[in-house]
């Protein structure tokens, strides 16, 4: 049985929790308190940070690459293309959601109030231009779910607790969201303390 050691209002954690869902597999979810880690959580990864995928030998961190070795080892439904060439331009998404879009939630949580701003307004910027996407599409690389809508879904479900607004054109990237939020596997997903952060 893999392990799952997550926090409960984490973005990367929730990823994690979305796959294992997907794949309807066993797993054991481990909740770590952020502000009281336990100590064997320094001794598997080197950032100290959950999510953190334990299993027998392997232990992985960083919430896209456990969500590949999942997808890897349980191949259906499969969230990453088949294909080698869709393949690398879900990679070079992925990659880009990190730099433009999830680097900005640690300044929106801890900074103060005109930097935090700031990063809101990247976010929504940012958002804004992939919401045509969803003009012509159901998900994100068409119309099948995939890795990329894991990916993008804690952060869309966290907009308002993290205080960002989009404007009128980015209307289809709600409706989108509105469909990731209402598959009951997203909603299994869901810690408690997460369920509450949208009302």
């Amino acid at each position: 049985m893999m392990t799952l050691y997550s926090t409960t209002t984490c973005p990367y954690s929730h990823r994690c929790r979305i796959v294992l869902h997907e794949k309807d597999m066993d797993f054991q979810v481990i909740d770590v308190d952020p502000n009281n880690k336990p100590e064997d959580l320094a001794v598997m990864s080197p950032y100290g940070k959950a999510p953190i995928l334990v299993e027998r030998d392997l232990v992985l961190y960083e919430s896209n690459i456990i969500n590949e070795y999942i997808d890897d080892r349980f191949p259906h439904p499969q969230l990453m293309p088949a294909d080698p060439v869709m393949r690398a331009r879900a990679r070079l998404l992925l990659y880009r959601f990190e730099k433009e879009l999830f680097c900005h939630i640690d300044t929106i949580e801890s900074a103060d109030q005109k930097t935090a701003d700031k990063a809101r307004a990247e976010v929504a910027d940012n958002l804004t231009v992939i919401a045509p996407i969803f003009e012509k599409q159901k998900f994100m690389l068409g119309d099948e779910f995939s890795m990329l809508d894991v990916a993008i879904a804690p952060l869309l479900w966290r907009l308002e607790h993290y205080g960002i607004r989009l404007p009128k054109q980015a209307a289809s990237l709600l409706k989108f969201s509105e469909r990731l939020f209402s598959r009951p596997l997203f909603i299994d997903a869901l810690s408690a303390s997460e369920k509450v952060m949208r009302k």
